[in-house]
């Protein structure tokens, strides 16, 4: 009976201490990154890609030092904020990782064509995500301000907007399924809103990213293949016209907010 009676005085107490504050998965999820953070896997590709950049090779033994990512040749800081953007050379509208294979192409003479066909993560491919990740990371901390100059870039940014509300395949998805309205998480991670900021500082701006959940590094080009793939629509192509217009729609969307990329993603 004393056990009994001590049992009812100890929950009666407990009953009268405040609630203890939980942490929300996002939270929770956030301190995790945190403190990965300073041991970001990503360092490794960074360093790769900056002696890639320097590096002579391919066909006419050459370095990438003399590409124009929009901002000169041979100028790396501050081109990712700006990009994508209309490219004079190409007549295109290119991201990154296309410019990248355009440079690839005319100063060292690879096949940007047998390069844009290769799985992501195996031969040049995981080479122009190692310099897509040392490009962002010269431009960490600035801010987004994508060029809406050109009459292609204007076209990009209502072509890619059209698509980010496209919606099909067998579960009738699109982007907006997930990313245009507050509040939605999946697997207890927060997916950010990206028609406006901050949501889209939080996407766009955060790519290239180290994925813990996989080892690895994936550029904009395979963080937007995956989005397709979860969509269960087909893969799109490499540097397709689709996925250029995406990152210009979500890019323009990001203006203003600071780069984090590379950052480090669940």
């Amino acid at each position: 009976m004393k056990q009994l009676m001590a049992w009812v005085v100890l929950a009666s107490g407990l009953a009268a201490l405040p609630a203890l504050a939980q942490k929300t998965a996002s939270q929770g999820i956030d301190e995790y990154r945190a403190m990965l953070q300073d041991g970001n896997p990503a360092d490794l590709f960074e360093a790769k890609g900056e002696d890639l950049w320097k590096l002579k090779r391919g066909p006419k033994n050459a370095s990438l030092e003399k590409c124009d990512l929009g901002k000169g040749p041979g100028v790396v800081k501050g081109a990712f904020v700006e990009l994508p953007r209309f490219f004079a050379d190409t007549q295109k509208v290119q991201d990154l990782e296309s410019r990248l294979l355009t440079c690839m192409a005319t100063l060292q003479g690879f096949n940007a064509e047998e390069i844009a066909k290769t799985p992501f993560g195996k031969g040049e491919q995981n080479n122009v995500t190692a310099l897509a990740t040392w490009i962002s990371a010269e431009s960490k901390d600035m801010r987004f301000n994508l060029p809406q100059n050109h009459a292609s870039e204007k076209t990009f940014y209502e072509v890619g907007k059209r698509l980010f509300y496209q919606r099909g395949g067998p579960h009738d998805f699109s982007c907006a399924s997930c990313h245009g309205e507050e509040g939605k998480r999946i697997r207890l991670q927060d997916l950010p809103m990206l028609t406006k900021n901050p949501g889209d500082g939080v996407g766009f701006a955060a790519w290239p990213a180290y994925r813990v959940s996989n080892g690895q590094m994936w550029g904009m080009q395979q963080r937007l293949n995956d989005c397709y793939r979860q969509q269960r629509f087909p893969y799109p192509g490499f540097g397709s016209d689709a996925t250029i217009a995406l990152g210009v729609y979500l890019g323009v969307n990001a203006k203003g907010a600071a780069s984090v990329a590379p950052a480090i993603k669940r």
